[in-house]
């Protein structure tokens, strides 16, 4: 856009728990640490867990100095006192090393300074890295206590001198068996309800009877690492069990907000769920990217909330009793809603774009670029090209996301809500949705970490899959080959192929959700990163089709990323339920050269509908669609940002590539509501023929066109085919509203 099974103990026994491992006895077992025959400890700790560390010659707590979190932060002794900036999480790398992690942020670490092997070197507070220096092996010692021995240098925690005098500097120091070295590890949790399951250290689970202040707390320290971290590997699910609460998330980067009810009146918050743009100055939101909120009833202070964003970020399953803001007074370039009540207002403000989904609410106001409404109670009036809203009164086949949720018995089970047509308005507005429930116990919980041999067993077992939040590096392919697989997604788990293989493949079978998940290709170059159903697929799937929701693909951004093709879908039937496909635009790794990446989308099945398609950056074809009867209600593009010039971006005799391609040989296709935008800031002398390339056959139907050129830098010639346009620096934007 202009401008990322643990073992539970015991509850009792868990009152003084304490991470092992004698290094001759480390074992890593199911992603938490486990004691191997240790000489006197009966149990491990659960890298889940949070814990104070005391010094056993002082009886003083490990501390961040004035609870702070930036790097550098001091890690001292001080007198013990319950804050969060003395409970510490040990979080398993690899060989029964862990990252000491800080509660008031998380990504935060206990380091040895400057990557120092010396006697006397400082401890601080720095951002995980996988550096050595920033991983500890924890050794038991005959009494129960704990030294910590640095991966880096080979010595210990120490607390200089043995003082026992507060605010003293922690350092490493060569091991030597002193009081000074050993620590006391206890648990501060509270044990877990026996029928929650082990959602990993990066979901919090609120329930009501929580007093506000530590909901508050933990949102609050969330957000606070996460307003800014555009490209961490840091990831967050903050669910909220059905109850009442008086509390306010503000929604940052990686960061899924979610109820836990069966229906979003479950789960109310007298307060706000929001998004805003204060880090990108002034207000911008075109970077305001990946999180999402769901299930929730939300009455804001004031009557007004926000949701100031742009791609990959849902607003789905949400009933907000007030008025809703999308965007913070500078530009924003969103944005999907669906499944949505608002009482009161939406004012689209500065968004470009915007689709709405199955919603309702008291009004709407503004407008941009490409409004569309599909299956939308009460959407405004007027109609493209001015004002640029699309209207399309029922939504023809739809299934909603999947989502979690506590049963009135306080089971977790997995919703999967019923395929339905010619629909309007939320599914959940009258009542209970139809759909199944899926018991957890159906489901693999994943944690970070795991490998695709794993997970490929337990598909193969017919199991679903539950991502916890993280990024998994696989080396191989995920292959879904059982009808009705769920795999879902919480707190955008990012998938990583690393060896140049697809992330996952899907079989030519019924009914597959695949829903939550980010795509991330790796430096080794993946031909393609995603497919649905084999080459040549022709079973007919339209009384239970595969869906994808919430997926988004990146190449590049993070790091250096290439992969050919993101999605493929070759099956018949496919709902694909808002996706953005992304090659990275900015930040690390990008480059005309660096993240090389053809084509997002390329159809071959019949009969696929999309719902909120973008697609961003591509140097080919974004789209291309070959099967037939496909339908496509509102798609986004920007063309490639980089051709360093017009003969490195040329298709044949053709100036540049089309944003949306059907094929010479498709009869029959329409689509509502398109946007292709272009922004050639390596060369503005770059020209694109087209937006739209179709054959001209009396089915093939588009309607509700517009191209931009984003401040004149570049031009797009013609809307579709040889008609409409251009844009360019004399006229940035042009709409054509049917063709033929």
């Amino acid at each position: 856009m202009p401008g990322a099974a643990p073992l539970r103990p015991p509850p009792r026994a868990w009152r003084r728990r304490t991470v092992v491992i004698a290094a001759a006895l480390a074992g890593l077992v199911a992603g938490g640490l486990t004691l191997v025959d240790p000489p006197s400890a009966t149990a491990a700790i659960s890298p889940t867990g949070w814990n104070t560390v005391a010094a056993k010659h002082s009886g003083k707590c490990v501390d961040t100095r004035t609870a702070g979190t930036a790097n550098g932060t001091v890690v001292q002794q001080y007198t013990c006192n319950a804050s969060t900036a003395q409970q510490w999480q040990f979080q398993p790398t690899s060989g029964g090393y862990v990252r000491v992690n800080v509660r008031t942020a998380p990504a935060q670490v206990v380091d040895v300074s400057n990557v120092s092997t010396a006697d006397n070197a400082l401890v601080h507070l720095w951002a995980y890295g996988g550096g050595n220096n920033q991983q500890w092996l924890p050794v038991e010692e005959a009494d129960g206590a704990y030294h910590l021995v640095n991966r880096h240098s080979g010595k210990c925690l120490d607390v200089p001198s043995a003082s026992t005098a507060d605010s003293v500097q922690l350092v490493q120091f060569t091991c030597n068996g002193s009081a000074a070295q050993s620590f006391r590890i206890t648990s501060v949790d509270t044990p877990p309800d026996p029928g929650t399951p082990d959602l990993g250290p990066n979901v919090s689970i609120f329930d009501p009877s929580m007093p506000a202040s530590q909901i508050q707390s933990r949102l609050d320290q969330v957000f606070q690492q996460q307003e800014e971290n555009q490209y961490g590997e840091q990831r967050y699910a903050l669910l909220f069990k059905p109850g009442t609460y008086n509390v306010s998330a503000n929604v940052g980067f990686f960061t899924q907000v979610a109820g836990l009810g069966l229906t979003p009146g479950s789960v109310n918050i007298n307060g706000a769920v929001h998004v805003e743009a204060d880090w990108f100055p002034p207000q911008n939101a075109t970077h305001n990217f990946w999180r999402g909120a769901e299930g929730l009833t939300v009455t804001p202070p004031g009557g007004l909330d926000r949701w100031a964003v742009s791609q990959a970020s849902a607003y789905r399953r949400m009933h907000l009793k007030g008025n809703l803001a999308l965007d913070d007074g500078g530009w924003s370039s969103g944005g999907f809603m669906a499944d949505t009540i608002v009482d009161g207002q939406v004012r689209s403000g500065s968004q470009q774009q915007w689709l709405s989904r199955n919603t309702r609410w008291g009004s709407w106001t503004g407008q941009n670029w490409n409004m569309v409404f599909v299956g939308a109670e009460n959407a405004p009036a007027g109609s493209f090209p001015n004002p640029p809203y699309t209207k399309v009164a029922q939504t023809p086949i739809i299934r909603e996301k999947p989502y979690l949720y506590v049963d009135s018995a306080g089971a977790y089970q997995v919703f999967v809500p019923a395929l339905k047509s010619n629909s309007a308005g939320p599914g959940w507005a009258n009542g209970t949705p139809a759909g199944q429930s899926l018991p957890i116990s159906q489901f693999y919980i994943a944690k970070p970490g795991v490998t695709a041999a794993t997970l490929n067993a337990e598909l193969a077992a017919g199991k679903d899959l539950l991502f916890t939040p993280g990024v998994y590096r696989l080396s191989d392919t995920l292959r879904v080959n059982r009808a009705n697989t769920v795999v879902l997604g919480l707190g955008l788990a990012t998938i990583m192929p690393t060896n140049g293989t697809s992330a996952m493949s899907v079989a030519d079978v019924d009914g597959v959700k695949i829903a939550g998940l980010l795509i991330d290709a790796a430096p080794t170059n993946s031909p393609l990163l995603m497919e649905l159903g084999a080459s040549n697929s022709s079973a007919d799937h339209s009384a239970n089709p595969t869906s994808l929701h919430d997926i988004y693909f990146r190449i590049g951004g993070s790091a250096v990323g290439k992969a050919t093709e993101s999605l493929r879908i070759n099956s018949d039937d496919v709902i694909l339920d808002h996706a953005w496909l992304w090659r990275g635009d900015h930040s690390i790794g990008v480059g005309w050269g660096t993240n090389t990446a053809d084509t997002g989308l390329v159809v071959n099945g019949d009969d696929v509908t999309a719902y909120g398609l973008f697609v961003e950056h591509y140097q080919k074809y974004q789209t291309i669609w070959n099967g037939e009867r496909g339908r496509t209600y509102f798609y986004q593009n920007e063309m490639p940002y980089d051709p360093p010039n017009q003969a490195a971006w040329m298709n044949g005799s053709t100036r540049g590539y089309a944003a949306y391609k059907v094929a010479d040989a498709v009869t029959t296709h329409e689509a509502w509501g398109l946007g292709s935008y272009c922004f050639f800031n390596a060369n503005n002398s770059v020209v694109a023929e087209r937006a739209f390339e179709v054959p001209n056959k009396p089915n093939v139907k588009f309607h509700n066109m517009v191209t931009v050129s984003l401040g004149g830098v570049g031009t797009i010639a013609h809307v579709i085919n040889n008609t409409g346009g251009p844009s360019n620096s004399s006229t940035n934007v042009a709409q054509w509203v049917n063709y033929p």
